[in-house]
């Protein structure tokens, strides 16, 4: 637990996009002439994007195609018809929404027996687009914290056009208001945990020295209600060369314990126990995840670990009880370990059960563990097969939860497994495009080192081998993250119901098998991830389903370095390169925000020893003149706190002066995605999917 809470930190809480800080960089590189595109909301900086943008949307806009796919993908955002995913609060279900009437969304809730029926009666709590407009700022989601077990008193993080940083308030969801005099935090990446209905342990910038080189807060305080937030006390403080301080909670039964991490690289962290106001060392790995059900320590093991005389495998789940564990003994019991071809992809808990996700050849299983009479037994939820299942929503103080089931041409459908076991189809997606004939393959390449590497192929039942079929690749590669499949209907309704095939592959790098398929791509093995990339670009070549001429490939984040390197190292290859929010300067980018917590993933590039490899992939040093090149096109957003839309920027500007075509797009709006309301998001997608039709479908009959 105390990992995935880091984690997700990580991903959740990055630097604030001032100029404050855009100032702490180093002096620009010398032979960096396009450095100024850093400058994120300069007025030259600005400039250059908006007649980026004006060119692409001239380009682009202007086909017939635009405003249907426009049209057709806005119709999906806005679609009353989309699943209402709940989120279990107390006696209640509550939903975010966004729709044509509602831009910005609304906080809405209901009650079970109300969920259950095919329209439920919803009750508005926070309304953002009338916040926005009261407030005349353009307030995005960035979620909500309630107390427990009263769930009335919640801190509500506000998000300004989509960016990490949030501002943190109180809100009374009985009185539908925000509290008078509660707690509120300034924007910031900020991370809040409850103590007690009067007391926060805060991380978030106290100002000079209480940030990492990361740009995270590297110490937590306790926070009385009452009181400034100058007053706060410490309760840990990290070294300023670690990523950061973060907390958390964990309810376990009828137990609820306060956590607190000192996260020393993106992958490892010191995990304490904070107890009675003191901080108490949990002697696990440091990579290793932490989860707690009943009076259970559950430890998903990643490097091998030893206790006493056994040894435990990479990917194994391990228990004992949490007090004897505190108190120095080591008894613990395997509860599972994966097979060979599978790996443990989620672990979520209720009152009484361990509810575990299970990848078997990258397709998704869910199974149940409980702990009585000493020993610790599972059933096999049951779920559809040859599909994705995800949990969406657990509650502490019952065994009810919430799962999900996809696959690329099944809609999602929304399960409840009660009490005592039994599971019930609650909602169902309508098909949101026409998948009649459409079939899904899982096939193999085999990538430079001789690994076997799978993929799906999604097409029509009657493809011929021609080479001459519209294909769309994606891939992530990185950050132990799976990617598995799933019902995309823009996907659907703009690329396969048109005649495209759409392809994912996973590659080394990813969590499909487990921490040593991810480590397999670390730091200076990273060329075997963009090595397997190449050979399923390959293979479906070799097999007639594509040829480069009809090949276009598209990743986001670490996926668009994924696509930079595909570009810059096998340009033959494709025809069309679509890269989103990327990383692509890797010898600043861990000067760019939150780029240094990404060094146990990448390197550190100002090391000579590891520039050397990574000066090999790295896209913004590898583009070069007289080389022929796809039309590639980026997108990014100017409030992308996360990843420094100057990547996409930079790189642009290189081709631009070395006479290479490109199309750009930044929306204004987004943080790390593609916009905040469904307009904005429509219209970028639409621009992509042109885009694709107009690099791909020459030549063919589409």
């Amino acid at each position: 637990m105390t990992r995935v809470l880091f984690l997700l930190a990580l991903t959740l809480l990055k630097p604030v996009l001032v100029a404050a800080q855009q100032s702490s960089s180093p002096p620009a590189l010398p032979d960096d002439p396009f450095v100024w595109l850093e400058d994120v909301e300069g007025a030259r900086s600005m400039e250059w994007v908006n007649a980026k943008n004006a060119a692409t949307v001239a380009a682009l806009g202007s086909s017939p195609l635009y405003q249907t796919l426009y049209e057709r993908i806005k119709q999906l955002l806005d679609s009353k018809d989309k699943i209402a995913y709940p989120q279990i609060l107390g006696n209640a279900l509550y939903n975010f929404w966004q729709d044509a009437e509602h831009e910005r969304g609304i906080w809405r809730r209901t009650s079970w027996a109300s969920y259950a029926t095919a329209n439920p009666s919803w009750e508005t709590v926070i309304d953002l687009d009338s916040l926005s407009k009261a407030e005349g700022v353009t307030w995005s989601w960035g979620g909500a914290d309630c107390f427990e077990p009263e769930y009335r008193r919640c801190i509500v993080a506000l998000s300004r056009g989509g960016s990490d940083a949030v501002e943190q308030r109180e809100f009374d969801v009985t009185t539908a208001q925000f509290v008078a005099d509660g707690f509120k935090i300034p924007e910031a990446k900020t991370g809040t945990t409850w103590v007690d209905d009067n007391t926060l342990l805060v991380n978030t910038d106290f100002g000079p020295g209480s940030m990492t080189t990361s740009g995270y807060a590297r110490i937590i305080k306790l926070w009385k209600r009452g009181t400034p937030l100058s007053a706060a006390t410490t309760v840990l403080e990290v070294p300023a060369d670690h990523v950061g301080a973060f907390s958390g909670s964990s309810n376990a039964g009828d137990r609820r314990s306060l956590l607190l991490f000192d996260g020393i690289t993106f992958y490892e962290s010191a995990q304490y126990l904070y107890d009675k106001g003191k901080a108490v060392k949990i002697d696990i790995p440091k990579d290793a995840d932490l989860h707690l059900v009943g009076d259970q320590l559950v430890v998903y093991v990643r490097d091998p670990w030893t206790t006493g005389s056994r040894t435990w495998p990479t990917g194994s789940l391990v228990a004992t009880s949490f007090n004897g564990f505190l108190a120095g003994k080591r008894d613990l019991q395997l509860v599972t370990e994966p097979g060979p071809r599978e790996t443990i992809n989620g672990v979520s808990s209720t009152h009484d059960y361990l509810i575990v996700k299970v990848l078997n050849n990258v397709r998704g299983e869910l199974r149940r563990y409980r702990h009585q009479r000493g020993a610790w037994t599972f059933d096999k939820v049951p779920t559809p097969d040859l599909g994705t299942v995800n949990v969406v929503a657990t509650s502490p103080r019952s065994n009810r939860y919430f799962f999900t089931f996809t696959n690329f041409i099944q809609p999602t459908t929304l399960y409840l497994a009660e009490e005592k076991g039994g599971v019930s189809e609650v909602k169902r997606l309508p098909a949101m495009f026409d998948a009649t004939g459409l079939v899904v393959d899982q096939q193999e390449a085999t990538s430079a080192d001789g690994t076997k590497i799978p993929f799906f192929v999604v097409h029509r039942r009657d493809l011929k081998r021609d080479g001459n079929n519209p294909t769309l690749l994606g891939a992530y590669g990185g950050f132990e993250i799976a990617n598995t499949p799933s019902y995309s209907s823009h996907t659907g309704a703009a690329w396969l119901e048109r005649g495209g095939v759409y392809v994912l592959a996973n590659i080394r790098g990813g969590g499909e098998f487990g921490p040593l398929w991810h480590r397999a791509g670390l730091k200076e093995h990273r060329q075997r991830i963009y090595d397997d990339f190449a050979a399923v670009s390959q293979q479906l070549i070799k097999d007639g389903i594509a040829s480069p001429q009809h090949l276009g490939i598209r990743g986001g984040s670490n996926g668009g370095l994924l696509m930079g390197v595909a570009l810059t190292q096998h340009p033959d290859l494709y025809n069309a390169v679509l890269i989103q929010n990327p990383l692509l300067d890797m010898k600043r980018y861990n000067h760019l925000l939150a780029g240094a917590s990404w060094m146990a993933e990448f390197g550190d590039p100002d090391k000579p020893e590891e520039w050397a490899y990574i000066s090999r992939y790295s896209p913004y040093q590898n583009i070069k003149a007289g080389t022929t090149y796809p039309t590639v096109m980026f997108t990014t957003t100017t409030r992308d706190d996360r990843v420094h839309p100057g990547h996409a920027r930079k790189m642009a500007a290189k081709m631009e002066s070395l006479g290479i075509p490109f199309y750009y797009f930044e929306n204004t709006e987004g943080g790390h995605g593609a916009g905040v309301t469904n307009t904005q998001v429509a219209k970028e997608l639409a621009l992509t999917y042109v885009y694709l039709w107009r690099q791909l479908a020459v030549g063919t009959t589409r």
